[in-house]
C-alpha cells in the first residue's frame, strides 16, 4: 500500500506560523509524493492541542470519510489530544502517530497521550531522545516506536569573521526557547565584541517579547541585539551565511531542527544540553562541533560564549568539527525513506 492520509494542524504552510514541526510535516508530505506515494492532506481545524468539542467532532467526521483499512498519519499535536476520537477508530483505520514533542503531563493528560500511542499501529518520533522518552513513560511496544530524524538541505559553508562575534538564535520567541537566558548571558559580556540576532516569530507570547525588549534596554545592549521577526527559506539561509555561531538556549527541546541546518552551513553551535539537542549537535572524530552548556543556566551560557569569543584556537577547532559534521548530516530523502518504510509496513499488516 502506497497511499496515506496525513492529518495536519492548521497553518502548516503559513509563513507567519513557521515551526520545526510544520516544516517537517511539509517536507515529508512532499517527499512521500516524490517517492510515488498518494498523499491526501487533511487539515484538522482547531486550537490543538487544546481543541474545543467542535474541533474534535470535525476530526471524527473527517476520519469517518476515509475507507476501511486506510493508513492515516496523524501529527502528534493533534493525536495526543484526541484519544476520544482516535482510539475508537483505530480498529478500522491503520493509525500512525508522528510525535514531534511529547505532550503528556504538560499540555494534555498523560493517560490520553498514552492511550492514543498504544492504539496506533506505529509511532514515529523525530529524535532518538523522543523515542526513549516515550518508552520510559508509556507502556508501548518498542518494536512499534520508530525514529525518523529531520533531514537537511545542502548549503554552502558560511564565511567566518575574525572576531566570531556574529551570534544567531533561530526560534519562536517564547520562554521554552530561552531567549531570556541568552539576553541575561549577553548582559554579562558587554566588554566583548559581538552582535546577536534573535530570529523567529514575535507573536507567540507577546508578554515574553515585551519583557525581553525591556531586559535588552536595561542591560544597555539594545544597539547590539536585533529582533527581526520570522525568516524562512532563502531569508533563513542568509541568516546562517552571515553568522559565526548558532546559539540555542532552549529550556526544552526534543531535537532542534535549526542545529543541523546551521551545521549544514558549517556553523558551530552553542547549546543547552537538554532533550535531543546533544543528539542534534552530534560528534565527529575531532570532537563536538560546538559547546554544550549543562542545563538552562545563563551564567554557564555566558561562560561558553566568553570562551567562544576570546579563544581563536577554540573557534578554529569547532569550525573544523562543524565542517566534518556537515558531511555526515542526513538529507530529507533519508527521513522520507524511514517514514515511508514504517507506513508501508503498517499498510501491509492485516
Amino acid at each position: 500500500m502506497t497511499a496515506v492520509a496525513v492529518v495536519l494542524p492548521p497553518g502548516v504552510d503559513d509563513p507567519g506560523r513557521v515551526s520545526g514541526g510544520n516544516r517537517y510535516d511539509r517536507r515529508v508530505c512532499d517527499g512521500l509524493r516524490g517517492c510515488g506515494w498518494t498523499v491526501e492532506e487533511l487539515t484538522a481545524p482547531g486550537s490543538w492541542p487544546h481543541p474545543d468539542p467542535g474541533a474534535r467532532a470535525a476530526l471524527g467526521r473527517t476520519l469517518d470519510d476515509l475507507p476501511d483499512g486506510a493508513v492515516v498519519l496523524v501529527d502528534g499535536l493533534i493525536a495526543s489530544a484526541a484519544a476520544a476520537v482516535l482510539v475508537p477508530r483505530s480498529a478500522r483505520l491503520r493509525l500512525v502517530v508522528l510525535v514531534h514533542l511529547p505532550l503528556g503531563g504538560a499540555e494534555v493528560p498523560a493517560g490520553e497521550e498514552e492511550a492514543v500511542l498504544g492504539a496506533a499501529r506505529a509511532v514515529v518520533a523525530t529524535s532518538g531522545w523522543t523515542r526513549d522518552h516515550l518508552l520510559a513513560h508509556y507502556r508501548l511496544d518498542p518494536a512499534a516506536v520508530h525514529v525518523a530524524r529531520p533531514g537537511t538541505d545542502p548549503a554552502g559553508a558560511a564565511p567566518t569573521s575574525p572576531s566570531g562575534g556574529r551570534l544567531l538564535c533561530v526560534a519562536a520567541l517564547t520562554p521554552i526557547k530561552g531567549q531570556d537566558l541568552l539576553v541575561e548571558a549577553l548582559a554579562a559580556l558587554t566588554e566583548l565584541p559581538w552582535t546577536c540576532r534573535l530570529v523567529g516569530p514575535l507573536d507567540r507570547d507577546g508578554e515574553f517579547v515585551a519583557a525581553l525588549r525591556r531586559r535588552v534596554e536595561a542591560a544597555g545592549i539594545a544597539d547590539r541585539v536585533e529582533l527581526p521577526g520570522v525568516a524562512a527559506g532563502a531569508a533563513l539561509e542568509r541568516e546562517y551565511r552571515t553568522a559565526d555561531v548558532l546559539v540555542v538556549p532552549s529550556r526544552v527541546e526534543t531535537f532542534g531542527m535549526v542545529v543541523p541546518e546551521a551545521l549544514a552551513a558549517a556553523l558551530p553551535v552553542v547549546a543547552t544540553a537538554v532533550g535531543g539537542l546533544p543528539e542534534a549537535v552530534g560528534c565527529t572524530p575531532t570532537g563536538r562541533p560546538g559547546l554544550l552548556v549543562p542545563g538552562p543556566d545563563p551564567a554557564a551560557l555566558a561562560e561558553a560564549l566568553r570562551c567562544w569569543l576570546t579563544d581563536p584556537e577554540l573557534r578554529a577547532r569547532l569550525r573544523d568539527a562543524a565542517r566534518l559534521r556537515r558531511g555526515t548530516l542526513p538529507g530529507w530523502s533519508e527521513t522520507t525513506e524511514r517514514l515511508g518504510t514504517v507506513l508501508a509496513a503498517v499498510g501491509g499488516r492485516p
